[in-house]
């Protein structure tokens, strides 16, 4: 499919626009884990190999069973769990308890003024999604915003950004993605979107091969963001810019 130029951005939160799983879910899960009198806690390295698996209650489910418990006993532990967990950290949402990634609000700031668009497409749950992105970045910037209450299959199925774009009434080719993670990329190239990826310490050792541009950070005048994939040739200026993501959208897309 040919690009029809940039119109709008579809970003995903977690990991994205915010670093909010090491300090944010992980914490979460281990609170709820001590209200509900277990020993068990997620250290920063074993919640990076969780990751791997997509949504929380799955998560909780698949870590009891490693540990032996059978698969019944766990789907109900995780039906309790999950959440409380997700009560929590909507909660810490609300209380401002977490900042945008550096060089986040200024890209933001820049598409808006230059007439792109903004959503979201994430398969976070509706009850953090909202009051984080109002709190972070005001209400209302994200013209459509796509959480698991729409669209409850998890990455890496494209479900998400395909209705994002629907919301848009745009095609596909006018609004890449921004992810940080494999699970994003392969949503996002499933959906016929471009794809960004930044990563973070979590998702820096994946598989990227299949990104348009990879780089380690948003970038910015006082952190510039190192290129560590570029099969396009969009040579961004040591931070992602509308003029980058202007020249990826122009590019027509490899067929998946």
């Amino acid at each position: 499919m040919g690009g029809n130029g940039l119109e709008a951005i579809v970003f995903d939160v977690d990991g994205t626009l915010v670093d909010s799983e090491r300090d944010g879910h992980r914490v979460a899960f281990n609170r709820a884990f001590e209200e509900a009198g277990l020993p068990d806690r997620w250290d920063v390295e074993l919640y990076g190999e969780l990751l791997e698996i997509t949504g929380g209650d799955r998560r909780i489910k698949a870590y009891f069973e490693r540990r032996g418990m059978p698969a019944g006993e766990s789907a109900e532990l995780a039906g309790r769990l999950h959440p409380r967990k997700t009560e929590i950290f909507a909660a810490m949402a609300r209380n401002g308890d977490f900042e945008p990634r550096p060089g986040v609000a200024e890209l933001i700031q820049e598409l808006e003024d230059s007439g792109v668009r903004l959503a979201v497409a994430t398969t976070g749950t509706g009850a953090w999604v909202h009051p984080m992105l109002e709190n972070l970045f005001g209400a209302g910037r994200f013209e459509v915003v796509v959480t698991a209450d729409e669209a409850p299959v998890r990455k890496p199925d494209p479900s998400a950004h395909l209705l994002a774009v629907e919301k848009l009434g745009l095609t596909a080719a006018a609004a890449p993605a921004i992810e940080d993670s494999l699970n994003g990329l392969q949503a996002a190239k499933a959906a016929g979107l471009a794809c960004v990826i930044v990563v973070n310490d979590y998702t820096r050792e994946q598989d990227f091969k299949a990104a348009d541009l990879v780089l380690d950070g948003f970038g910015g005048p006082d952190a510039e963001a190192v290129v560590l994939s570029d099969p396009r040739s969009l040579d961004p200026p040591g931070r992602l810019d509308v003029a980058t993501l202007r020249r990826l959208a122009s590019l027509p897309q490899p067929i998946a």
